[in-house]
């Protein structure tokens, strides 16, 4: 069975310890660097040692129904992705030697 993922409660309480500060501090620096990320994802947001997110165009595509088998057109759309950096993903799987 696998792990749970950290709630934002825990997330919020792991910092408040690590760094000293309160809890209402902690939680306010993680709203702030959400906002931070969604406002810059067009132009790039980069947060060193975990990851970029970017927005990228999907062309439109030919689709199917699943209930139905009917065909139908999935239009051309924006998406915001996010690529793990290399430091993130050799501390979470290290490099096989």
């Amino acid at each position: 069975m696998a792990a749970k993922p950290l709630t934002k409660g825990q997330i919020v309480e792991h910092l408040s310890e690590k760094l000293d500060t309160t809890k209402k501090q902690a939680n306010s620096f993680l709203v702030e660097l959400n906002a931070l990320a969604y406002k810059n994802a067009k132009k790039g947001f980069t947060l060193p040692g975990f990851g970029k997110l970017t927005v990228t165009r999907r062309k439109k595509r030919t689709g199917r129904n699943p209930q139905t088998g009917e065909k139908l057109i999935i239009p051309a759309k924006s998406v915001v992705k996010f690529k793990v950096s290399k430091t993130c993903q050799d501390a979470v799987y290290p490099p096989k030697k």
